[in-house]
């Protein structure tokens, strides 16, 4: 019998680590989706925010961050991957409550989580895939513009108030 972690490209437990982040990324995803059908006529900025951040940045980026650290950081200590996993989600929790709460310090402490998270996420491709090292050193630049980028957004969020 064929294990699901024996199909995956030349990394045994490639699916393995990234299967978590997967299935949180499509629960973020379908979440977006249902957010934004059932506000389809009382839409409010807020909500129009929050269904973006919840698709793009806890669905969309969260799969990138998962086949990232399934196929490109092969050889990651799994209670890292867990790690930056666990940070990921409880930081667009915190993110998405503050900004729909109101309260600001609930966003900086997602943010900073966030941060954390993809701070562990580069620790974690440090023992990448030699035999993919553009595709390493792509994604680390854009885990970099990630990481640079949501202290801008908590500014902004900040100023906004």
């Amino acid at each position: 019998m064929t294990r699901v972690s024996d199909t995956t490209s030349g990394a045994p437990g490639a699916l393995r680590r990234a299967l978590p982040f997967f299935i949180c990324a499509l629960v973020c995803v379908i979440v977006g989706g249902l957010l934004s059908a059932a506000a389809a006529y009382i839409i409010t900025q807020k909500i129009a925010w929050a269904v973006a951040y919840i698709v793009l940045v806890a669905g969309v980026a969260q799969a990138g961050l998962g086949a990232a650290l399934g196929w490109l950081a092969q050889r990651a200590r799994p209670a890292v991957v867990w790690a930056a996993f666990v940070l990921w989600n409880l930081g667009n929790i915190g993110v998405v409550a503050g900004q729909l709460s109101g309260a600001l310090a609930a966003t900086m402490a997602g943010g900073a989580l966030l941060v954390v998270a993809l701070v562990l996420t580069i620790i974690a491709s440090r023992r990448g895939a030699p035999t993919h090292l553009l595709l390493l050193w792509g994604f680390r630049v854009l885990v970099v513009v990630l990481a640079v980028s949501i202290p801008t957004g908590l500014v902004l969020a900040a100023l906004g108030r």
